[in-house]
């Protein structure tokens, strides 16, 4: 029996979670480049928003792990406009 109204993205498994995540993310993008925003700059921003959530969920120590994973896959080209098409 249920005691709380769950948000529906808790419902969802961690990948379809992650898909719909970063369906908002880049409906965010495509919302940016509409009004203007620079994506370089949207895209520094978002990388810090990301990083403010993580600390505020998983401390700072945790978030730094992330940050340094993160760092190691750019270099290894995963995040390459290539590799997305």
């Amino acid at each position: 029996m249920p005691t709380a109204m769950q948000n529906p993205a808790e419902e969802l498994r961690d990948a379809d979670a992650r898909d719909a995540a970063l369906t908002y993310v880049s409906e965010a993008f495509a919302l940016a480049a509409l009004d203007g925003i620079r994506i370089d700059a949207f895209a520094e921003a978002a990388l810090c928003m990301a990083m403010c959530e993580l600390v505020a969920v998983h401390g700072e120590d945790n978030a730094a792990q992330v940050a340094a994973r993160l760092a190691d896959r750019v270099a290894a080209g995963e995040f390459s406009a290539s590799r997305r098409q």
